[in-house]
Protein backbone atom coordinates (compact mmCIF):
# COMPACT_ATOMS: atom_id res chain seq x y z
CA UNK A 1 0.00 0.00 0.00
CA UNK A 2 1.34 3.45 -0.87
CA UNK A 3 2.03 6.20 1.66
CA UNK A 4 -1.13 8.25 2.45
CA UNK A 5 -1.13 11.77 1.07
CA UNK A 6 -2.93 13.04 4.18
CA UNK A 7 -1.89 12.27 7.74
CA UNK A 8 -4.62 12.55 10.37
CA UNK A 9 -3.73 13.16 14.00
CA UNK A 10 -5.18 14.37 17.27
CA UNK A 11 -3.15 16.03 20.00
CA UNK A 12 -4.43 17.01 23.42
CA UNK A 13 -2.48 19.61 25.38
CA UNK A 14 -3.55 20.34 28.96
CA UNK A 15 -2.34 23.24 31.06
CA UNK A 16 -3.27 24.62 34.47
CA UNK A 17 -3.24 28.33 35.24
CA UNK A 18 -3.38 29.99 38.66
CA UNK A 19 -5.83 32.56 37.28
CA UNK A 20 -9.63 32.51 37.13
CA UNK A 21 -11.35 31.16 34.03
CA UNK A 22 -12.58 34.63 32.97
CA UNK A 23 -9.00 35.91 32.87
CA UNK A 24 -7.71 32.93 30.87
CA UNK A 25 -10.67 33.16 28.48
CA UNK A 26 -9.99 36.90 28.03
CA UNK A 27 -6.47 36.06 26.78
CA UNK A 28 -8.19 34.23 23.88
CA UNK A 29 -11.02 36.70 23.25
CA UNK A 30 -9.21 40.05 23.49
CA UNK A 31 -7.31 40.76 20.23
CA UNK A 32 -4.51 42.76 21.90
CA UNK A 33 -3.88 40.07 24.51
CA UNK A 34 -4.02 37.23 22.00
CA UNK A 35 -1.66 39.03 19.63
CA UNK A 36 0.97 39.23 22.39
CA UNK A 37 1.05 35.55 23.36
CA UNK A 38 -0.11 33.92 20.12
CA UNK A 39 1.03 36.07 17.21
CA UNK A 40 4.21 37.72 18.47
CA UNK A 41 6.40 34.64 18.57
CA UNK A 42 10.07 35.03 19.31
CA UNK A 43 12.44 35.09 16.36
CA UNK A 44 9.85 35.86 13.68
CA UNK A 45 8.03 38.89 12.34
CA UNK A 46 4.25 39.38 12.35
CA UNK A 47 3.06 40.51 8.91
CA UNK A 48 -0.57 40.86 9.99
CA UNK A 49 -2.99 39.82 12.72
CA UNK A 50 -6.76 40.36 12.51
CA UNK A 51 -9.35 38.95 14.86
CA UNK A 52 -13.16 39.10 14.85
CA UNK A 53 -14.04 37.10 17.97
CA UNK A 54 -17.61 35.90 17.43
CA UNK A 55 -19.22 32.77 15.96
CA UNK A 56 -18.47 32.79 12.20
CA UNK A 57 -15.84 35.49 12.81
CA UNK A 58 -12.35 35.09 11.41
CA UNK A 59 -8.83 35.32 12.70
CA UNK A 60 -5.94 35.71 10.28
CA UNK A 61 -2.30 35.55 11.29
CA UNK A 62 0.56 35.89 8.81
CA UNK A 63 4.14 35.77 10.07
CA UNK A 64 7.65 35.14 8.80
CA UNK A 65 9.83 32.48 10.37
CA UNK A 66 12.89 33.73 12.23
CA UNK A 67 16.56 33.36 11.34
CA UNK A 68 16.93 30.38 13.70
CA UNK A 69 14.28 28.31 11.86
CA UNK A 70 15.05 25.81 9.09
CA UNK A 71 13.22 28.18 6.69
CA UNK A 72 14.22 31.75 7.63
CA UNK A 73 11.87 34.37 6.23
CA UNK A 74 9.26 31.84 5.04
CA UNK A 75 5.67 33.09 5.27
CA UNK A 76 3.22 31.11 7.42
CA UNK A 77 -0.47 32.04 7.24
CA UNK A 78 -3.20 30.76 9.58
CA UNK A 79 -6.81 31.45 8.57
CA UNK A 80 -9.24 30.53 11.33
CA UNK A 81 -13.00 30.68 11.70
CA UNK A 82 -14.67 30.61 15.10
CA UNK A 83 -17.34 27.91 14.91
CA UNK A 84 -18.62 27.96 18.49
CA UNK A 85 -17.99 30.26 21.44
CA UNK A 86 -19.44 29.80 24.93
CA UNK A 87 -17.96 32.55 27.10
CA UNK A 88 -15.70 31.25 29.88
CA UNK A 89 -16.36 27.65 28.78
CA UNK A 90 -15.39 26.78 25.22
CA UNK A 91 -14.00 27.97 21.89
CA UNK A 92 -14.13 25.78 18.77
CA UNK A 93 -12.48 26.93 15.56
CA UNK A 94 -11.41 25.58 12.22
CA UNK A 95 -8.01 26.51 10.88
CA UNK A 96 -6.21 26.30 7.54
CA UNK A 97 -2.43 26.77 7.55
CA UNK A 98 -0.26 27.56 4.55
CA UNK A 99 3.50 27.72 4.04
CA UNK A 100 4.61 30.18 1.36
CA UNK A 101 1.05 30.11 -0.06
CA UNK A 102 0.81 26.29 -0.22
CA UNK A 103 -1.80 24.58 1.99
CA UNK A 104 -0.14 22.31 4.58
CA UNK A 105 -2.95 21.51 7.03
CA UNK A 106 -6.55 21.92 8.08
CA UNK A 107 -7.56 21.60 11.72
CA UNK A 108 -10.40 21.66 14.20
CA UNK A 109 -9.18 23.18 17.48
CA UNK A 110 -11.22 23.08 20.68
CA UNK A 111 -10.32 24.97 23.86
CA UNK A 112 -12.15 24.00 27.06
CA UNK A 113 -11.87 26.24 30.14
CA UNK A 114 -12.52 24.39 33.40
CA UNK A 115 -12.69 26.16 36.77
CA UNK A 116 -10.58 24.64 39.55
CA UNK A 117 -9.94 25.66 43.15
CA UNK A 118 -6.48 26.87 42.03
CA UNK A 119 -7.74 28.75 38.93
CA UNK A 120 -8.33 27.27 35.48
CA UNK A 121 -7.53 24.07 33.64
CA UNK A 122 -7.31 24.49 29.88
CA UNK A 123 -7.72 21.55 27.50
CA UNK A 124 -6.66 22.14 23.89
CA UNK A 125 -7.74 19.38 21.49
CA UNK A 126 -6.13 19.76 18.06
CA UNK A 127 -7.52 17.50 15.29
CA UNK A 128 -5.49 17.77 12.09
CA UNK A 129 -5.26 16.72 8.48
CA UNK A 130 -1.61 17.27 7.42
CA UNK A 131 -0.72 17.54 3.74
CA UNK A 132 2.61 17.04 1.97
CA UNK A 133 5.34 19.29 3.37
CA UNK A 134 3.53 19.94 6.68
CA UNK A 135 5.24 20.20 10.05
CA UNK A 136 3.43 17.06 11.25
CA UNK A 137 1.72 15.95 14.45
CA UNK A 138 4.70 16.05 16.83
CA UNK A 139 5.83 19.57 15.91
CA UNK A 140 2.26 20.88 15.96
CA UNK A 141 1.67 19.50 19.46
CA UNK A 142 4.98 21.01 20.61
CA UNK A 143 3.94 24.32 19.04
CA UNK A 144 0.76 24.39 21.15
CA UNK A 145 2.70 23.44 24.28
CA UNK A 146 5.05 26.36 23.63
CA UNK A 147 2.18 28.77 22.88
CA UNK A 148 0.28 27.83 26.04
CA UNK A 149 3.55 28.36 27.93
CA UNK A 150 3.68 31.87 26.44
CA UNK A 151 0.14 32.36 27.72
CA UNK A 152 1.58 31.90 31.24
CA UNK A 153 3.63 35.05 30.71
CA UNK A 154 0.62 36.99 29.36
CA UNK A 155 -1.43 36.08 32.42
CA UNK A 156 1.33 37.23 34.78
CA UNK A 157 1.73 40.59 33.00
Amino acid sequence: MSQPSVIHATAIVEKSYAKPVRQVFAAFSDPAKKRRWYAERTGGAVESFEMDFRPAGNEILAYRLGADSPFPGALITNRETFQDIVPDQRIVMTSAMSFEGRAISVSVVTFEFLPTPAGCDLICTHQDAFFEGADGPDLRAKGWQDLLGRLDKELLG
